[in-house]
């Protein structure tokens, strides 16, 4: 998001965008965060946890200033930006022994998708089948094949391959079932988050530590869905973004 482009931003957008804030991003007079809590309200959620760095606290005011409404948001700190595994490490005193949810703040996932996910019992995720993430999201195809493949026997994963190369998506197939970071975990992935060691870039991944799920012997289940998902990466995604979430009722 930080990156230089040719994009043209409204001067709210441009700050949001030098500082790579990503989820506070103004559409429509509202951040972007606003529309993702709002869906997962729609799918059922109540209580929301939003994993923030010590620098955010302009996140922690806005949600702190709302009016009271159908979603409970409390914070942790994640005091480095050491990867995904890390940010749900950091969420572990808040989640305690429930069950949950975890999604990217710069995503918006459909609230349909989210609640299949919610009703499946275990450690799950979302398996996008690549064809609809295409056609009924704002990711393009070339995107899209970078994107990490779940594989999975009997609807359980088995493993999930990173980085595919053109060769492996081409035999995955239109209908390959594409990982977007929405997850289902007991709180057993905590214990898989700190048996994990850093990636080769050196940060702590959450596809690593559900890995170390599987060989501790929690199964995690694939629920595959014919969705799309709106993704907020960079400068070249705020317009079709605002324009897909123009006039969607916000309700916190």
């Amino acid at each position: 998001m930080r990156a230089a482009s040719d994009v043209v931003l409204d001067a709210d957008q441009e700050r949001a965008a030098d500082g790579g804030a990503k989820a506070m991003m103004p559409l429509g007079g509202r951040p972007f965060l606003d529309y993702v809590l709002s869906a997962l309200a729609d799918a059922g959620v109540r209580d929301v946890c939003l994993v923030i760095g010590p620098e955010h606290g302009a996140v922690r005011e806005y949600y702190d200033a709302r009016p009271a409404g159908r979603l409970s948001i409390g914070y942790a700190i994640q005091e480095r930006p050491l990867g995904t595994a890390d940010a749900v490490a950091a969420a572990e005193s808040w989640v305690g022994s429930r069950r949950f949810v975890v999604v990217n703040g710069d995503n918006y996932y459909a609230p349909d998708a989210v609640a299949r996910l919610g009703s499946v019992a275990g450690n799950a995720t979302l398996g996008y089948e690549r064809e609809a993430l295409v056609a009924l999201g704002n990711i393009p195809a070339e995107r899209v094949a970078a994107y990490a493949i779940l594989r999975s026997a009997g609807r359980v994963l088995t493993g999930i391959t990173e980085k595919p190369s053109a060769s492996e998506v081409e035999a995955a197939g239109p209908r390959a079932l594409i990982s977007m970071n929405c997850w289902a975990f007991t709180p057993a992935v905590f214990d898989a988050c700190r048996a994990i060691g850093p990636s080769a870039r050196g940060e702590y991944e959450i596809a690593d530590a559900v890995s170390a799920l599987g060989r501790a012997g929690h199964q995690v289940r694939v629920v595959p869905v014919a969705s799309g998902v709106l993704d907020l990466s960079s400068r070249a995604d705020i317009a079709g973004v605002a324009a897909r979430v123009a006039g969607r009722e916000v309700r916190l």
